[in-house]
């Protein structure tokens, strides 16, 4: 296997390959290390490469490796979204108005040392991850390694473009709002929103109001299985990636919710028409079918307790007024919304997940459009405030927010390559705490439309 092909195996290939003594573990950090400094340049996918510890902790797997030891990820390259602790480095949240170095490990980072990750880097972020592009006054824009004049995505924006472009093996990104679905779309990638809860947020538990979950972007559903595996143990998604998944009954539905001003591009309509074309095939029974999403759309929950999420993130800052003008203004919007309001926007959550939620009396899965449209250009946003910028990005993103809201599961497929050589996914929502069916239909339909092979322009 020559080092391009190395770089893109993916994360449990690569694992099963340290095992065996195919690589050892310092060439596989060297391999990436190299790759970073002849891409990134163009693409600024990384907000800080960590070199030297990461050359230390990979010859530490190899004299493990070496003794026998075996760990499900021990020795393979990992980055880590830059709105996660990582000992010894800032978590700057894309702005310059962070804080000092952290002292210890975010939780799931902590689970991923502990299964042999070792942590390559951190990635670039929108300011307060704010946004479904990744540019920043402090850090510049990060670009798509698939079509370098548009965006990657965001706001794990910087993870999306890292795994896509073979700079690492996997990556750990957050979603509060689409955030992981978003760029694992727009980059070729199968990304999943894990159940509400199920991997570790801690120290910052119950993000933007319970709206937000950590969770894989990888190359395989293989990949992202292991990472469950690994951070929210006792659940075996492994196996379930790798169970038939049955005979199931799925739902097509292109409708957004409510409020939102809409148009489903040719490409987005098309992968949904396909998948069902193809599940068909596959022996499910496929019907035409809308959620029944409520009338107040994402007004009445999901935008309140992300306005809330991002003001409340602001009040944690040492520096706020290093923050860029459109983000304070984003933040002074939730800073309207007060305790009691809030506590009674939580309080109906119940009411909304179960309307929601009351198509799965009737199917097993429902599959959306990743997106509505494809990513915006690089740059187009830059003279715009909150309002306009969050009116504009929403109608690209329609699919995503109200499944935050719930916090059911829902992964992103890839799918194809829209006219501007951009991916397109297809989105899968399983009922509450069901990752395995989507895993296992998401691997069905990897092994029946496969895309690990893909490569993008700048790789």
């Amino acid at each position: 296997m020559d080092s391009r092909e190395l770089a893109f195996a993916g994360a449990a290939q690569q694992a099963r390959m340290l095992v065996d003594g195919i690589v050892t573990a310092p060439a596989l950090v060297e391999l990436y290390l190299d790759r970073i400094t002849r891409l990134d340049r163009e693409l600024r996918s990384f907000r800080i490469v960590l070199a030297d510890s990461a050359r230390q902790e990979a010859g530490i797997a190899q004299d493990r490796l070496n003794a026998g030891e075996r760990l499900p990820l021990l020795g393979v390259p990992i980055a880590i979204k830059d709105d996660v602790d990582v000992a010894g480095e800032a978590t700057t949240y894309g702005t310059a108005a962070h804080g000092p170095a952290v002292a210890q490990d975010a939780e799931v980072v902590r689970r991923l040392r502990e299964a042999g990750a070792v942590i390559i880097g951190k990635t670039a972020v929108p300011e307060m991850m704010t946004w479904s592009f990744t540019e920043t006054i402090t850090f510049g824009a990060t670009r798509n390694p698939w079509n370098t004049d548009y965006a990657p995505g965001g706001s794990s924006g910087g993870s999306g473009a890292a795994v896509a472009a073979g700079l690492a093996a996997m990556a750990l990104g957050s979603d509060g709002l689409g955030s992981i679905r978003i760029p694992s779309t727009w980059c070729g990638l199968f990304g999943i929103k894990p159940q509400r809860d199920r991997v570790p947020l801690a120290p910052h538990d119950d993000a933007w109001n319970g709206l937000s979950v950590n969770g894989p972007m990888a190359r395989s559903v293989e990949d992202a299985a292991l990472f469950l595996d690994v951070t929210a143990p006792g659940n075996d998604f492994v196996a379930a990636a790798k169970r038939p998944p049955g005979q199931l009954r799925i739902a097509l539905s292109t409708k957004a919710p409510p409020g939102l001003i809409v148009r489903v591009g040719k490409s987005q309509r098309a992968a949904v028409e396909e998948a069902g074309a193809l599940l068909r095939e596959l022996g499910h029974d496929v019907v035409e079918r809308d959620p029944d999403y409520p009338p107040s759309g994402v007004y009445g929950q999901a935008l309140p307790r992300y306005f809330r999420g991002v003001y409340d993130d602001m009040k944690t800052l040492p520096h706020p007024e290093r923050l860029e003008r459109r983000t304070r203004a984003f933040a002074r919007i939730g800073g309207l919304f007060s305790d009691r309001r809030m506590n009674a926007i939580r309080g109906s959550e119940s009411e909304v997940a179960e309307r929601i939620q009351s198509i799965y009396d009737d199917v097993d899965v429902v599959i959306t459009p990743g997106t509505a449209l494809g990513p915006s250009r690089i740059g187009a946003y830059q003279r715009r405030g909150a309002i306009s910028t969050l009116t504009l990005v929403a109608a690209r993103v329609p699919f995503q927010a109200m499944f935050n809201v719930t916090g059911q599961p829902a992964a992103v497929v890839p799918w194809d390559l829209d006219g501007k050589g951009v991916p397109t996914s297809i989105q899968l929502v399983g009922k509450p705490f069901d990752e395995a069916t989507l895993l296992s239909l998401g691997a069905q339909i990897e092994q029946a439309r496969p895309w690990a092979q893909r490569r993008p322009p700048v790789s």
